[in-house]
């Protein structure tokens, strides 16, 4: 079994990233899909496992990739922050290029506001923000997925 636990949009506001760290470990990887705003560096020394990082819009000087692939517990991942492909909106196109690449779970960020779901043979996941919350009660949100050995996928958006 693996727990994984998936953040978005710190904004350089890295406090409720420890916080859900000290809730949450141990932990089996960590995805953060981008707007960081320089605190990547200190994300990845202080988590004790493996990470998966990914730019978005506001990290301009990031040394991080736009949109990265993955495996994780038998499953193949695509993780982007979501703004190219026009997240806010709707989820069509991220979901239409995560199955293109033949991912079956979706992580991206950019709306600031949490998704879980399974829909047509792929897992949509959006952890929401952990600094700016956009969704009815604002309350900073991220998501803990569970990779069961069984090949089952568990998963909760949680609320500080």
């Amino acid at each position: 079994m693996q727990k994984i636990l998936v953040v978005s949009d710190t904004h350089g506001h890295d406090n409720n990233f420890y916080d859900v760290l000290d809730i949450e470990e141990p932990v089996d990887g960590i995805i953060h899909c981008g707007d960081f705003e320089g605190s990547e560096g200190k994300f990845a020394l202080a988590a004790n496992c493996p990470v998966y990082f990914v730019a978005g819009n506001n990290d301009f000087f990031a040394d991080l990739k736009r949109e990265i692939e993955f495996d994780l517990g038998g499953h193949h991942c695509f993780a982007t922050h979501g703004h190219h492909y026009l997240v806010s909106m709707d989820l069509e196109n991220i979901k239409s290029e995560g199955i293109s690449r033949g991912a079956d779970m979706i992580f991206f960020g950019h709306t600031h506001k949490p998704v879980a779901k399974y829909v047509d043979g792929v897992y949509l996941f959006n952890p929401g923000s952990l600094s700016y919350p956009r969704q009815e009660g604002r309350r900073p949100s991220y998501l803990v997925i569970t990779l069961k050995d069984s090949g089952d996928v568990a998963f909760e958006i949680k609320y500080l």
